[in-house]
């Protein structure tokens, strides 16, 4: 879509963050602990179909590890990954992805609202929030809060009812293109930062290598402007 040269940028309404893979670099330990759950089937997958499971929801997830040969039923996987990956984060502890600390404190200085949006369930979410200053999102969207998880819309739509904001008014920060796909479907403007998936250039409105360096200004809606020099070809903003 193409925006007017003369646009007036503005501040989004809220914004509506990813958290495995995006805040923290937490992807790894979900897919350590499908690995050692499958070992427990003697099960060893290959790391292709282990991707699969970035930014899924944990049902549809559990449905991917069950097909590659773990047993039970889709409740006792989900159960059962979601106390591995806990394992695996308290063993290995959190990293930051870059710049995502500094960019969640500007933007709250800023007053702008935040919403987590992650497929993580709420007991693994509140183990990274205990790190986080208290307060930092005013509202939580996990995936146990869903009946429909990513690619579906419905957890981002979800954010922006519980803070009283139009989804065309948001900003949503991804890093995989199952997450981006829900904001887009959600009518939500979308900036991709790739991490353990790479992402196609349309998959978002933007993508960033990285949020070091970006402020609160580089969310100002609309993401993409058309510059004097640029004809017809939108390009991303100025950081």
């Amino acid at each position: 879509m193409l925006y007017p040269r003369t646009h007036t940028r503005r501040p989004p309404a809220a914004v509506l963050w990813d958290m495995d893979g995006t805040i923290v670099d937490t992807e790894g330990h979900w897919i350590t602990a499908a690995v050692r759950m499958l070992a427990e089937d003697d099960v060893v997958a290959p790391r292709s179909a282990l991707d699969e499971l970035i930014g899924l929801a944990l049902p549809d997830g559990a449905r991917v590890i069950h097909a590659l040969g773990a047993s039970g039923s889709s409740e006792s996987i989900v159960a059962r990954w979601l106390e591995l990956a806990l394992e695996c984060t308290r063993a290995e502890g959190i990293d930051w992805r870059p710049g995502a600390r500094s960019l969640l404190s500007e933007i709250k200085a800023a007053s702008v609202p935040l919403a987590l949006v992650t497929m993580s369930y709420r007991r693994y979410a509140e183990e990274i929030l205990t790190v986080l200053p208290s307060g930092t999102f005013d509202r939580i969207v996990t995936g146990d809060d869903v009946s429909r998880g990513k690619p579906f819309p419905d957890a981002y739509l979800r954010a922006a009812e519980l803070l009283g904001v139009d989804p065309a008014d948001c900003v949503a920060i991804e890093d995989s293109p199952v997450g981006l796909a829900a904001a887009r479907a959600a009518g939500v403007a979308t900036i991709g930062v790739p991490h353990h998936l790479p992402l196609a250039d349309d998959s978002a409105d933007v993508l960033w290598p990285t949020l070091s360096g970006r402020g609160v200004q580089d969310l100002h809606l609309p993401l993409r402007v058309q510059h004097p020099s640029a004809g017809s070809n939108p390009q991303p903003s100025a950081p």
